[in-house]
């Protein structure tokens, strides 16, 4: 059985102290973040466990950080952006995460949503995903090893998905296992760069939202064991 983090840790101290996360807060509010759950969550969730330590000091800036195998984790405002469009569409029942990276927007998540669903398609980053979501008590998570372009469709319909990579189009798949009146957020690769989206399945069709200009790592497909 693995050791919880200690309280210590969870706090954190200087640059990852509550007062660090109050500022980052601040800055989500004054960037146009609305909602109250989501704001409490990101100030209450250890950012700074999810990245390496000598990169702990910088877990509350507003940029993104790289992670390992080439990753990275996703600014706080892009995950808070991406979290309240959620919140705001869907029942807060499941949801599948398109990409676990380093557990940090499935945690988040996890505190919104009833069950999480998150995919990884390189091992070692779910496996470093998995200790950590574990270590810090979430127990409505479930992780699977799996090409997310073809989401979970054993688990579908889902009343959120949100992909934390950027694909060439929308994944049809994705499209599928959408229950009606559930939310898609995602990064598309269209000229001249990388958008923000949100889709909507209603009874009449699908429903698109520009969420604006982003920048993520490409969505690939297949499996990496290493």
């Amino acid at each position: 059985m693995m050791t919880p983090y200690t309280d210590l840790e969870r706090l954190g101290s200087g640059m990852t102290s509550p007062r660090t996360r109050d500022r980052m807060v601040q800055r989500l509010q004054e960037q146009g973040i609305r909602s109250l759950q989501v704001l409490e969550t990101m100030r209450s969730l250890p950012r700074h466990l999810f990245v390496d330590e000598a990169l702990a000091h910088r877990a509350y800036e507003d940029s993104s950080l790289p992670i390992s195998q080439g990753q990275t984790i996703s600014q706080p405002y892009v995950v808070a952006r991406m979290s309240e469009v959620l919140l705001g569409a869907a029942n807060h029942g499941r949801v599948l995460e398109v990409g676990t990276g380093c557990g940090y927007q499935t945690a988040v998540l996890a505190e919104l949503f009833r069950e999480v669903y998150s995919l990884e398609r390189i091992r070692p980053l779910q496996d470093k995903a998995r200790e950590r979501l574990q270590r810090l008590g979430y127990r409505n998570c479930h992780l699977r090893h799996a090409d997310g372009l073809l989401g979970w469709p054993e688990e579908a319909p889902f009343d959120a998905i949100l992909c934390a990579a950027a694909p060439l189009g929308v994944p049809p798949a994705l499209l599928d296992q959408l229950a009606l009146n559930a939310c898609l957020v995602l990064p598309v690769a269209r000229a001249g760069g990388q958008e923000l989206i949100a889709l909507y399945r209603r009874e009449e069709g699908i429903e698109e939202r520009s969420l604006g200009k982003v920048h993520f790592v490409p969505m690939r497909a297949g499996l990496r064991q290493s």
